[in-house]
């Protein structure tokens, strides 16, 4: 009765007229980021902060923060002094806005106050969370050199400071910005010159899971709702295109306009066989001229954000549409999949049979009841699956109950790869192979089918080796921080025991 209530939904659905989606509100209830705060600001511009009176007049400190805006001049830039991120001039007080924190002032430049406001370090990330969900990107810029050396070059010297990171939402990996249930996609679109062949490549950088299609004008709304990118990248002659603009439209703040040379076919894949150091794409499989343009974007766009840091990203996975049931924007939106009409998670069906217990899986939910499948033999190899837990009950439990043990590993990896890592996501790394060894032991001796039988083997695969160095050396109760120490099992390491003793004595006296 259920799977019959829902079929008659969706004949239902598909005779709603199109123009049911154009209705204002559509990008909340599709998901997508707002941009509720433009960034117009009454402070000084960025132009004129640049020009040679600005540079000439300004002390060296506010000399550096012109230079380093100046080459940052779309993102908010978090500008590191001591414990804190400082914001000024326009930036200041957009973000004072948006946070809802006191707006202050530094001096004058040009005549004119410099409106100034802050964050402090350890708070960071809610302040990110929140820049984020409205639409905002962030410059981080770090101290990158110890201040006792900027003293060796003179008492007015100041200390070295660079963008580290540029952070936008489809590009962020902390914990606390991410929806543990949801993927956090950036998308790239990619058209060929010419031939007008489009293909649509995404980056989940928080587990490093990669995906490209091809699509068309026709379809690429419905393409582009499926995946329900966070960010979503394309060319300034793609963007212009007036026979596109409505799908943009209600995309609306997800989109980024990009330099044209991310896109450019021809050195594609020269940029993917850097990126993945291989030699050539033969063992990728078969992708179009523009997927690869799509792919090469997606990965210059994660280049560029992350600056020296590498996320570990998976190969590109091609996917086609002939795998997958086309489902038209007006149908999915009022079929209320992932979200209600109004954009709330309770009351969708994904809500109704989400019963998952790890955050990826409640990712692979979603992902799946987007795209349902067309494909009669995939369809009946995920049914054998199903029908197999269902016929053994007690294997089930018992996954479950070990499932429920295993925390996110692919964004605890991620994090850990970009330096962003802690010693808890050491931790999780180390629980999420204990948790895969029970779960082979209790599916060793049940005959399963294919795709379990993959699943458990790849779960077989997990290196020993470095699950019980990890077991061996972390200490059962982890810090937030490495800074805060106190990681390390005592007795696995003998001059790590001796300094600590030299420490604890030290203090006593």
């Amino acid at each position: 009765m259920f799977v019959e209530f829902w079929s008659i939904r969706l004949h239902l659905c598909s005779a709603i007229e199109q123009q049911e989606t154009d209705r204002q509100g559509q990008q909340r209830s599709q998901g997508f980021p707002l941009n509720e705060h433009s960034p117009a600001s009454a402070a000084l511009d960025v132009e004129t902060l640049a020009t040679a009176e600005s540079r000439a007049s300004a002390t060296p400190m506010m000399e550096q923060y012109i230079e380093i805006k100046t080459a940052n001049p779309d993102s908010l830039l978090f500008y590191r002094m001591g414990d804190f991120y400082e914001l000024f001039f326009g930036d200041a007080e957009i973000a004072s806005r948006a946070l809802g924190i006191a707006l202050t002032k530094r001096g004058k430049h040009l005549g004119e106050d410099i409106p100034m406001c802050g964050v402090p370090i350890h708070a960071a990330d809610e302040y990110l969370r929140k820049l984020i969900a409205l639409g905002h990107r962030v410059a981080v810029c770090e101290q990158v050199e110890d201040p006792a050396e900027a003293k060796k070059r003179g008492s007015k010297s100041v200390v070295k400071r660079d963008v580290v990171r540029l952070v936008t939402p489809g590009t962020i990996t902390e914990e606390k910005l991410l929806d543990p249930g949801e993927a956090n996609w950036l998308m790239a679109l990619a058209r060929l010159r010419g031939a007008g062949e489009m293909a649509l490549a995404w980056i989940d950088i928080s587990t490093g899971a990669f995906r490209s299609a091809p699509t068309a004008e026709e379809r690429l709304l419905a393409d582009v709702m499926r995946i329900v990118p966070r960010e979503l990248i394309v060319s300034e002659a793609v963007f212009s295109d007036p026979q596109l603009r409505p799908v943009f439209d209600q995309i609306g703040a997800a989109v980024r306009v990009e330099p044209a040379n991310l896109f450019d076919s021809a050195s594609a894949e020269t940029r993917i066989v850097r990126h993945f150091e291989v030699a050539a794409l033969d063992g990728f499989g078969t992708f179009s001229r523009a997927e690869l343009a799509a792919i090469s974007a997606a990965i210059a766009y994660v280049e560029k954000t992350q600056i020296a840091a590498r996320p570990p990203l998976q190969r590109p996975q091609g996917e086609t549409g002939a795998a997958t049931l086309f489902i038209d924007p007006a149908t999915r939106a009022n079929l209320e999949l992932a979200r209600t009409l109004t954009g709330q998670r309770q009351g969708s069906l994904l809500k109704a049979i989400d019963r998952t217990v790890t955050g990826g899986g409640a990712r692979l939910i979603a992902e799946r009841l987007m795209a349902p499948l067309s494909d009669p033999d995939e369809i009946n190899r995920r049914l054998d699956s199903v029908t197999a837990f269902m016929v053994e009950a007690r294997l089930r439990d018992d996954i479950r109950t070990a499932l429920k043990q295993a925390p996110d590993m692919p964004r605890a990896l991620s994090r850990l790869a970009l330096g962003r890592g802690g010693p808890r996501d050491l931790g999780a790394l180390a629980d999420g192979f204990a948790a895969a060894q029970t779960a082979v032991v209790l599916a060793a001796d049940t005959a399963l089918p294919e795709e379990l039988r993959d699943a458990f083997g790849a779960l077989a695969s997990m290196p020993d080796a470095f699950a019980a160095k990890l077991g061996e050396t972390l200490d059962d109760e982890l810090p937030l921080l490495k800074r805060d120490g106190g990681f390390v099992r005592p007795g696995y390491s003998k001059n790590l025991d001796d300094l600590r003793a030299l420490r604890d004595e030290s203090r006593r006296v």
